[in-house]
């Protein structure tokens, strides 16, 4: 009897509604997760999600170091002795942001199934294995390009880890909170991009690894001594304490888990692909000029004056762009995400103009330090899109379900929210999934098209987003306010 009594404990414990605390404890998968309970979350609830957001903010920063490493290794291959062209650097710098657009669509379905926890602690894990690869690789200038190729390739899983890091970061929070949240979450992971491209060139230049990460190479001309192996091995014990910290101490949600036959029904839904547009616009501009301004610096104002150094300034335009993505989610919480979105969206397209228009032409020099504020400019308001529309996701989707339900009694509604959540999910790690393409094809188009030409395309196309995000959920009578 003492035995089925204890039996009888345990199973109440673990049951969905039960509101015991073990499963709220670090490494627990919580059946019983209601946000949108008043009680609940002052209680449990924020100190549980605050946990797991802020150890899913190092471990998403870390994966955009990973996805973003290539963009300051390749400066100094050419000078240690590798002999690649500067097309096979350019696939290089690009091929992580073809790898990692691809995974994210995979991670996004897939977190559901694996549990939070579980996901970010492996995913994160796993990106010591490209980095010790590319740090072994690059102390010797025989590896085959092919070699490369497929480091890079691998070190797109990185990237990957925005999608499921943010459809698992939304399954915490309260519809109220979920753009700050979001925002917080997007924004300072993106910090990583700003992080790599800063201090990557700083720890090649000394041996401050010591002898265990290996000997020097000899830059060519001019002699002078780099240590690139350590831009990646610099990163291998943050991310092994990091991963470790995942899986003790972030939560796996039972509510979130879904197989991909109920996931797939977003494709169906008009809603995917509108965001989808729109996050292009934000997220693929700022991931696009994050990997395409050292480039433009470069090529268009180094020449002019070498003071206008491309290591020296770029970092700059991902580093404002993160910061006001967490502004972004914050603001929407507050006045509105379309709202937000339309600001971002012609905040764009002005400071691309003003972009192009300090551009040099016609004999004249242009003006750097005008470039590089619009262009900081563009950045801060792709950063504020980024957060905003993020916040818009779950309250369409939260919208359209409640309004499918209504009348139908509460175990309706508590089935349409569920649904709801699910959906927007899905829908947050697709949209981000398709945006990231913007790393290869925003730097592919500058290679390929005059620049002037390659910004303008950009204004045609926030013009676009702001037609979209004004019809569809800014006016008055829009089908879906938000």
């Amino acid at each position: 009897m003492q035995q089925l009594d204890q039996r009888t404990r345990t199973s109440e414990s673990e049951a969905p509604g039960s509101r015991g605390e073990a499963q709220y404890r670090p490494g627990a998968t919580i059946t019983d997760w209601q946000p949108e309970d008043e009680a609940f979350w002052l209680a449990k609830g924020r100190r549980v999600a605050a946990r797991n957001l802020w150890i899913s903010v190092p471990a998403l920063l870390l994966g955009f170091v990973v996805w973003q490493v290539w963009s300051v290794t390749v400066v100094n291959l050419g000078a240690v002795g590798f002999p690649f062209s500067a097309s096979q650097l350019f696939w290089l710098t690009a091929v992580p942001g073809i790898t990692g657009g691809t995974l994210r669509i995979v991670y996004t379905f897939a977190m559901p199934l694996v549990g939070g926890r579980r996901w970010t602690a492996l995913s994160t894990a796993v990106l010591v294995l490209p980095l010790l690869w590319l740090g072994f690789a690059v102390q010797d200038t025989g590896t085959p390009y092919w070699v490369m190729l497929l480091i890079a390739a691998l070190c797109g899983m990185g990237g990957a880890n925005f999608a499921s890091s943010m459809v698992n970061i939304g399954f915490f929070y309260p519809k109220r909170l979920k753009g700050n949240a979001l925002g917080v979450n997007g924004g300072l992971g993106n910090l990583g991009v700003s992080v790599v491209q800063l201090v990557a060139p700083l720890v090649v230049t000394a041996g401050v690894l010591l002898a265990p990460a290996g000997g020097a190479q000899t830059k060519q001309p001019g002699g002078g001594q780099v240590w690139l192996q350590n831009g990646a091995f610099l990163w291998v014990p943050l991310l092994l304490v990091t991963a470790g910290l995942a899986w003790f101490s972030m939560n796996d949600l039972k509510s979130s888990a879904a197989p991909f036959r109920r996931q797939r029904i977003i494709f169906r839904r008009r809603q995917t692909w509108l965001m989808t547009w729109l996050y292009v616009g934000t997220f693929g501009s700022f991931i696009g000029f994050a990997a395409a301004l050292p480039l433009l610096i470069k090529t268009t104002f180094t020449p002019i004056d070498p003071a206008y150094s491309a290591t020296t300034y770029a970092w700059l335009g991902p580093l404002c762009g993160a910061l006001t993505r967490w502004a972004g989610g914050w603001l929407a919480d507050r006045v509105g995400g379309a709202r937000c979105t339309l600001i971002s969206f012609a905040g764009m397209a002005v400071s691309i103009g003003a972009v192009i228009a300090f551009l040099p032409s016609g004999g004249s020099d242009g003006n750097f330090w005008g470039f590089l504020i619009a262009f900081l400019c563009a950045f801060s308001f792709s950063g504020l899109g980024n957060g905003s529309t993020f916040q818009q996701i779950p309250v369409i989707f939260r919208n359209q379900h409640l309004r499918s339900a209504r009348g139908q009694g509460a175990a309706a509604e508590a089935a349409a929210l569920k649904q709801a959540e699910m959906e927007a999910g899905a829908v947050t790690g697709f949209s981000s999934a398709i945006a990231a393409y913007g790393f290869f094809f925003i730097p592919a188009m500058f290679a390929n098209l005059a620049v002037t030409s390659a910004l303008w395309s950009f204004v045609a196309f926030y013009v676009t987003c702001l037609a979209i995000t004004w019809y569809c959920y800014a006016r008055k009578r829009a089908a879906d306010p938000c």
